[in-house]
């Protein structure tokens, strides 16, 4: 008995000192581990790492940057599905424990003890989040109880929902998608409440392993872990017996999706990009701002069209280059074309079909298509007709002799070879080509709609880019056919000569120095042996021709050179600079000699978008800006552009106050008069107002000799617009290297351009007219369609007389050719034409040098 007492005895002392030391150790782990826990406020207030995204001004998304993709979503906006696969699957008691779930700890310490080894479970949604937010991921006993007690303190200081809200949003999801919403648009291209209970099951099925059940990278494991959700949805009573059997079986629905762009317009995104970083560096790309551009989406699909078109259209009067590749096909993997032309496009979808899709789509792997165009693979080929697989749609498409028989041999900027005359001239099967739709027409050769043509990506490159000259607002860039192929913004950064697109600069510069548009310049053979230049300088009109004594109008109507250069010696080169910076060009990029009539500068698209947005405006100067605003992701606004707007009714009120005829400085003089102007202003006034640049009766004047640059010159192609509104000139460098556009209606400007990157000839017949003015025309075309008519508004101090075409003077009353002509107040000729002539009345510049033995003017 004595024994049997002194063991018992024996145990219980030992059962006490152990479980003093136990509470000791106990009590002194809490009292090194509690005060050492993070402060839970810091979750009350969490900044979640959101990108930066890029909307247009009408809201619609261009682009997110930033290295996490994440989309916040509230907890009342997830779908109840979401919810409940989130808890079956992670964590079904989430709404009953305090934070750590007794029941799953104990049978994690009884699996250890059963086989001294450490499972997984046992750790709530709460214990996740704990461990996301403030721990490490190492796998240590320390760290585990680290991770109980912030969870009970998280669980004290935040409601059940809130602690979901976190979860839902903080959880990386894989493929640098963080939240349940993210992951919604990188798995599926949806957002989170269009998915099915499967899908959601897939991604609540992601919150264990990330990688491990990543849907694009271990497929098979994915679908597993999914369907396990989904078995623990239907045990816990979340779907029934019948959402079960039909979600269980629901095929393998996810790919990989980039962001839902709404607009296309990489160049923009990255302007827009490089301006968030320079007003707020790094930190742009992860504090949720929301940058709102002056982008018109429509104005942006119709510039990306167009420019599309356009060069599309100037590779198919250029000839085919071949093929992107070839590759070998075994027998067994093509097809019949005539078991497939009967349909525009065709899913092969059976069982034994299986092989050949596998061996098309490995054919296809890493190879991409560019702008509008479609990626494909030649699979059968008839005698005019050709049948390919197309990889994005994954389907089999006949394309007919209609969108084949473009495609003769290129040879070089000026020749093709001989047109094709059968399918086989061209491609054959096992050739990766690219595709393009055209519009449906019937073929004569078909019954059947022809919807394809084959086609290539250009080797020449073009710009579009479009203003809005009220006050420089960017309605639409692009910057190239494909950005992906090439990130240089030709809008911005390439500095191009733009030939007679530089032409009314000069001509406005004549107008401001006494010259009407009715005054005569000899248009006749001229040698210049001018410092400035290295030897004697011959220049020629694009024709070859010379026309004699020329009105300025008609000079410009018909883009004459020697008209251009004579004004220029006329008026003076240091003159001509001088009023040319009015339009915001910079003059050191200017060549200080005579070619520079002829556009020989350095200058941007944008930059002259922006010169000829002084004609659109009425003569005011406006700079081009992008960025309208940038909001944080609760709204609140950072930085509101205040751009230089035109004003008509600041000028009219500051005129009549200061009885002055011109005012430049307008808004300095608006500043100054404020004050003093009588009685409230009744109409808006802009935080800046847009300083005038020309006169208006200059302005006027260069303007109307645009429109007739449309009506009866370089530009008729543009009449098929319909509208009286529109002005512009076209420009083309020498050799053809470069071929532009710009025109204008008073609320829309748009510059053109189209050119080898590395200069050389685009080829013979490639002007302006012909390869850039189509662009202009098929934007403006979709531009002006919200845009009523607009006449440009004729000021006051012009007069408008009767004029002999032939020599610029007073019209007889009997010339039945007589025209008529705008002239400013005192500058309308005051003689008729039938009378005696002065001496070189119609060029200035007759008696400046003498003539050659060739008949040629030698200048000096």
């Amino acid at each position: 008995m004595a024994n049997r007492w002194t063991y018992k005895k024996f145990t219980l002392v030992s059962i006490a000192l152990i479980s003093v030391i136990g509470f000791i150790a106990t009590a002194a782990t809490l009292a090194y581990i509690v005060p050492g826990l993070p402060s839970v406020e810091a979750l009350k207030d969490v900044q979640l790492q959101v990108p930066l995204r890029v909307f247009s001004k009408d809201g619609k998304l261009i682009a997110e940057f930033g290295e996490k993709k994440r989309a916040p979503i509230k907890i009342d906006d997830a779908p109840k599905k979401l919810i409940e696969a989130i808890l079956a699957a992670e964590d079904s008691r989430f709404y009953v424990h305090p934070g750590v779930d007794y029941q799953g700890l104990l049978r994690a310490v009884f699996q250890l003890i059963r086989t001294g080894e450490k499972a997984q479970g046992g750790s709530t949604i709460t214990m996740q989040v704990a461990r996301n937010f403030f721990l490490s991921r190492e796998k240590t006993y320390f760290r585990k109880l680290s991770e109980i007690l912030l969870a009970l303190k998280i669980e004290r200081e935040l409601s059940k929902n809130n602690i979901l809200e976190l979860y839902l949003n903080k959880m990386y999801m894989g493929k640098r998608a963080y939240g349940v919403n993210a992951a919604a648009q990188v798995y599926y291209g949806k957002k989170i409440d269009e998915l099915t209970v499967p899908q959601l099951a897939m991604l609540a099925g992601l919150y264990k392993a990330p990688s491990a059940y990543n849907p694009i990278i271990n497929p098979e494991r994915a679908v597993l872990r999914r369907n396990y959700v989904l078995g623990r949805m239907h045990k816990l009573g979340y779907i029934d017996d019948s959402q079960y059997e039909l979600a269980i079986n629901e095929g393998y629905t996810a790919e990989l999706h980039s962001l839902a762009v709404e607009v296309k317009a990489p160049y923009v995104a990255e302007m827009a990009r490089a301006e968030a970083i320079r007003l707020y560096g790094t930190d742009a790309y992860t504090t949720g701002y929301r940058l709102f551009t002056t982008i018109d989406s429509e104005m942006q699909i119709a510039a990306n069209n167009a420019l599309h078109k356009a060069l599309l259209a100037y590779d198919l009067r250029h000839g085919y280059r071949g093929p992107e590749a070839h590759v070998s096909l075994p027998d067994d993997a093509t097809v019949s074309a005539d078991a497939t032309i009967s349909d525009d496009a065709a899913t092969i979808e059976g069982e034994e079909d299986k092989e050949k899709i596998k061996v098309w789509r490995e054919a296809l792997e890493g190879l991409n298509a560019g702008g509008s165009l479609y990626l494909a693979l030649v699979i059968a080929a008839e005698e005019r007709n050709i049948t390919v697989y197309e990889k994005t749609s994954r389907q089999i498409i006949p394309i007919y002799w209609e969108g084949l028989k473009w495609a003769r041999p290129y040879i070089n900027e000026n020749r093709t070879g001989v047109a094709p005359s059968v399918a086989s001239d061209i491609v054959k099967v096992g050739d990766i080509v690219l595709i393009q739709k055209m519009q449906k027409k019937a073929s004569a050769e078909n019954s059947s709609p022809q919807a394809w043509r084959l086609s290539q990506i250009p080797s020449v490159e073009g710009a579009l880019v479009s203003i809005n000259p009220q006050n420089g607002a960017i309605n639409a860039v692009v910057g190239g056919f494909e950005y992906n192929r090439s990130k240089f913004n030709r809008v911005t950064q390439a500095e191009r000569q733009p030939g007679s697109n530089f032409k009314p600069f000069i001509y406005s510069g004549a107008l401001e120095h006494g010259y009407t548009p009715a005054t005569l310049i000899n248009d006749a053979p001229v040698v210049f042996d001018d410092p400035g230049l290295e030897d004697e300088w011959r220049p020629e009109n694009y024709s070859g021709k010379f026309f004699g004594p020329t009105r300025l109008r008609q000079g410009l109507i018909k883009s004459r050179n020697l008209i251009s250069i004579r004004l220029l010696r006329a008026i003076g080169i240091r003159t001509a600079l001088k009023h040319v910076s009015k339009f915001g060009f910079n003059t050191q990029h200017l060549p200080r000699d005579l070619s520079l009539a002829l556009g020989s500068g350095s200058i941007t698209p944008i930059e002259l978008a922006t010169g000829y947005a002084v004609f659109a405006n009425g003569g005011y100067r406006v700079k081009p800006y992008l960025v309208e605003r940038i909001e944080t992701k609760e709204g609140e606004i950072l930085m509101e552009a205040t751009p230089a707007t035109v004003c008509r009714e600041c000028e009219a009120t500051l005129l009549k106050a200061t009885n002055k005829k011109i005012i430049y400085d307008l808004n300095k003089e608006f500043i100054a008069y404020k004050d003093e102007l009588a009685g409230p202003i009744p109409f808006p006034v802009p935080d800046i107002i847009a300083d005038r640049a020309i006169t208006p009766q200059n302005n006027y004047l260069m303007t109307s000799m645009m429109q007739d640059v449309i009506r009866s010159g370089t530009a008729r192609r543009a009449r098929q617009l319909g509208r009286g509104d529109i002005a512009g000139k076209t420009g083309t460098t020498n050799d053809q290297r470069d071929a532009w556009f710009s025109g204008f209606n008073p609320n829309i400007v748009a510059t053109t351009w189209i050119g080898f990157d590395k200069p050389k000839p685009l080829g013979n017949k490639e002007t302006g007219s012909a390869a850039a003015l189509p662009m202009w025309i098929d934007f403006m075309r979709d531009a002006l369609i919200n845009y009523p008519e607009k006449n440009f508004e004729q000021p006051e101090g012009l007069v408008t007389v009767r004029i002999d075409p032939d020599s610029g003077l007073l019209a007889s009353a009997n010339n039945r050719n007589a025209i008529f002509e705008t002239f400013r107040e005192g500058n309308a000729p005051n003689r008729r034409s039938d009378s005696v002539p002065t001496d070189n009345e119609f060029d200035t510049t007759a008696n400046t040098g003498e003539m050659g033995e060739t008949g040629e003017e030698h200048l000096f």
